[in-house]
């Protein structure tokens, strides 16, 4: 089975950006001429929008993030100018789907992806609530009422966005780390494709009828029209989604991912956190207490000791034992998310705008033997990744 990602503007949906774009933030400022000045919000906006890209923080979703950028700038209180927010969108909003174009291509190609027994995701880019992403589905002629897509990000659920390959980790994440070919499909060279190559993903790049002139990362992928899509997967069997990760890039999206995507899914269902699916495997909130001391008592000191020191010894630590002695039955299960994004947090601070030198600094490990500060980090991503798909399963 392949899971298909699929971008949505100018891919599935016909959507100039640069047209939109500026058509959408006047027509939301002219709603919102009440309470600011049109140029005022536009450029207030446009810097909350930019704060969502650059803060990478898993500690909140993109909504979140724009909110502390936004409303304080602009010197109101969001309850105080929601109603004026969903006027916009239920009023104003369907108006610029104008500015769009039906393709049914695009329809076609997703049905024969379902009709084959393939998955279909939407992978746009989340910096819009999901009324607005909901809605240009139905321009496109997908509801998703009516398509069953595997995810639909939104800004209330992600943390992260396009190009950074951390919005492709934390798409994985949500989904449990599938066990399945992966493929994302998008016109952009650098939100579609080069950000989810970083990560390892198979691409193919939509060229919308224009001549290929390839100017991304690397060699040029596999491209064409969205109808050449289905052949190609016939003809080239994409690869299996990696779980072993070697650059730097691709080690801090995942972890970044993992406390992002542990958020979503838990608080999504916050009653089945204490459940065992089985007697002998760990609930959700034993997971998350064990991710929690994992980072601040073992993943974070060896990290610090192979920057610090030359060639040190890494002394193996049974971990397991810990859920029986320390009662991570009885602890809460988003409290110790809480502080397991807390822990995590300050090993990407540990981990960020390291040299090449720092990743490949090396020590030796009672039980793997000589190693990296590279390859440690390889072995806290995959740790992530069984633990993510172990709650994932869970719930």
């Amino acid at each position: 089975m392949t899971l298909l990602l699929f971008d949505l503007d100018d891919t599935l949906l016909g959507n100039m950006t640069n047209t939109f774009v500026p058509a959408y933030m006047q027509t939301m400022a002219n709603r919102l001429a009440v309470v600011a000045d049109p140029t005022l919000f536009i450029r207030t906006l446009l810097a909350a929008i930019r704060q969502m890209v650059e803060d990478l923080n898993p500690d909140h979703t993109l909504e979140e993030k724009f909110d502390a950028a936004f409303y304080p700038a602009l010197g109101v209180v969001r309850q105080e100018v929601q109603g004026l927010f969903d006027a916009f969108y239920s009023e104003d909003y369907p108006r610029l789907r104008s500015l769009t174009q039906f393709k049914p291509d695009a329809v076609s190609v997703v049905h024969q992806v379902l009709d084959r027994g393939d998955q279909a995701a939407i992978a746009t880019n989340p910096l819009y609530p999901r009324s607005a992403i909901l809605q240009r589905l139905d321009w496109a002629g997908l509801p998703a009422d009516k398509i069953p897509f595997a995810l639909i990000p939104s800004y209330e659920t992600f943390h992260y966005s396009k190009p950074n390959p951390a919005f492709y980790a934390e798409f994985m994440a949500q989904l449990g780390w599938p066990k399945s070919s992966v493929v994302m499909v998008g016109n952009d060279v650098n939100l579609d494709i080069n950000g989810a190559r970083q990560l390892g993903l198979s691409v193919f790049w939509m060229t919308n009828g224009a001549k290929a002139s390839w100017d991304g990362q690397g060699e040029i992928p596999p491209h064409g029209e969205l109808t050449d899509l289905i052949p190609w997967i016939d003809a080239s069997e994409p690869v299996q989604l990696p779980t072993n990760f070697n650059s730097p890039e691709a080690l801090l999206a995942v972890l970044r991912s993992t406390p992002a995507a542990l958020a979503t899914l838990c608080r999504q269902k916050p009653d089945n956190l204490s459940g065992r699916p089985t007697f002998n495997e760990w609930s959700p909130s034993e997971v998350l207490c064990h991710l929690r001391d994992v980072d601040a008592e073992v993943n974070y000191e060896r990290l610090q000791k192979v920057l610090n020191e030359r060639n040190p010894f890494i002394p193996g630590q049974d971990t397991d034992q810990w859920a029986e002695a320390r009662q991570y039955c009885l602890q809460d299960g988003l409290e110790a998310l809480t502080d397991f994004t807390k822990e995590r947090i300050q090993v990407l601070r540990l981990l960020e705008n390291l040299s090449k030198e720092d990743w490949d600094r090396p020590a030796r490990h009672a039980i793997f033997g000589p190693t990296s500060l590279r390859e440690l980090v390889n072995i806290i991503a995959g740790h992530d990744i069984l633990h993510v798909q172990q709650v994932f399963r869970a719930l």
